[in-house]
């Protein structure tokens, strides 16, 4: 058992309390969270009690978008050119031995941890953060990438996936989903976006696609040219202008008719429509307001998405493109602060992954994912990066 008491509680579905604690039981679970006066002191002999009286103890944060199996990259990619640095990456993916894969996903499942990060959705193909978070005890989903923008591709791609998922799928519990990531416009056919969403739905999978994110993927889509086009034709693969958004691509192939429990990255480049079709759908979307900048992608409509009543949550993307996966300058390059930022990045984050009747606040009865930052973390213009404290489902896996 565990007893956290600090100078504000922000359970974030209820008012700060000042002097507050929260009891954790032996099943990794909140058991009482209130004024310190209040809650009980553990029964149990051998109990963690610790006291943290100039500091800040919130729900865990939730980072909905990272590429943690990069995590080695950091730094080593500086092309200027968005389709390039695609390329890149992929090349130096390709000259990564798997066990490069392996350390770098368990030092990013601790960098995340150190910056009070309790549960991320990830995307990769290597399948190495799913055994880090297993490995290690961590919580979040997993999502394993399939590419194949030939259509001749598909079949081969979806096996190739489906071997994946089988080789994946022993790891998977309570805390830590597997599912699957139709990569993105310009690496994916529509013959194998059909099949992956298909084989999705039979198994219930939830599934994240990177969408809108770039000025290339929309000249892509709508008019059949530029960079990514270039690149496609120089490999034999035929190109059509769709005339239509990336959004509305996905729309047509039937993708989006009944999106329940997708996950759709960036969404710089909508308007309007889209924004409709992504509420009708009933996607959520993983905002990376830092790394659209570092791209020179634009800034996506924010403000449109919740008037919209999208489920919106914060992701720091890949390292390569913002250097860390601390979440709190993404809030504040998404313009928010204080407990409008700590809610977007707690039960926001969680409703975007599907998980707030698990985590994202401090109730009685969800998982005791928690993190505790100095006291000026909902106040100054710049939070701390690291945390005091993080716990996931009641275990001490960082303290400072």
């Amino acid at each position: 058992m565990l007893r956290i008491r600090a100078g504000s509680v922000h359970p974030v579905t209820a008012p700060p309390i000042e002097d507050g604690a929260v009891l954790v039981d032996d099943r990794g679970t909140i058991a009482a969270v209130g004024p310190n006066r209040c809650v009980p002191e553990p029964p149990a002999p051998g109990a963690h009690v610790l006291e943290c009286p100039d500091a800040v103890l919130v729900p865990g944060l939730v980072n909905t978008h990272t590429h943690l199996e990069l995590t080695h990259l950091a730094g080593r990619n500086s092309e200027p050119e968005f389709a390039r640095w695609i390329r890149t990456i992929r090349a130096l993916k390709d000259a990564t031995p798997p066990d490069e894969f392996t350390r770098s996903a368990e030092r990013g499942v601790r960098d995340c941890w150190a910056a009070g990060v309790t549960c991320v959705a990830d995307t990769g193909s290597t399948g190495a953060v799913m055994h880090a978070l297993h490995a290690l005890g961590g919580r979040g989903i997993c999502y394993q990438e399939v590419f194949g923008p030939d259509p001749a591709q598909a079949r081969t791609s979806l096996a190739e996936l489906e071997q994946a998922l089988t080789r994946l799928g022993s790891l998977a519990s309570s805390r830590l989903r597997l599912g699957v990531s139709p990569h993105a416009p310009y690496t994916v056919s529509a013959p194998l976006y059909r099949a992956v969403d298909d084989f999705a739905r039979s198994l219930g999978l939830p599934v994240a696609v990177h969408l809108a994110e770039s000025r290339e993927e929309t000249q892509l889509v709508r008019e059949g040219s530029g960079s990514f086009a270039d690149a496609l034709r120089s490999r034999g693969i035929a190109v059509q202008a769709q005339h239509c958004s990336p959004v509305q691509y996905l729309l047509r192939l039937g993708a989006l008719e009944r999106a329940t429990g997708w996950l759709c990255i960036h969404c710089v480049q909508v308007d309007g429509p889209d924004i409709e079709t992504l509420r009708d759908a009933g996607v959520a979307v993983a905002h990376c307001p830092r790394s659209n900048r570092a791209h020179g992608h634009g800034a996506a409509p924010l403000a449109a998405f919740r008037r919209a009543g999208l489920r919106v949550g914060l992701g720091t993307d890949s390292v390569v493109s913002t250097g860390d996966v601390t979440l709190w300058p993404e809030a504040t390059a998404a313009g928010l602060e204080g407990e409008e930022a700590l809610r977007m990045l707690t039960i926001e984050g969680a409703r975007a992954l599907g998980l707030e009747r698990e985590i994202g606040s401090l109730d009685v009865g969800k998982q005791a994912d928690l993190a505790v930052f100095p006291s000026t973390a909902l106040h100054r213009p710049s939070p701390p990066s690291t945390a005091l404290l993080t716990v996931v489902a009641g275990r001490v896996v960082h303290q400072r």
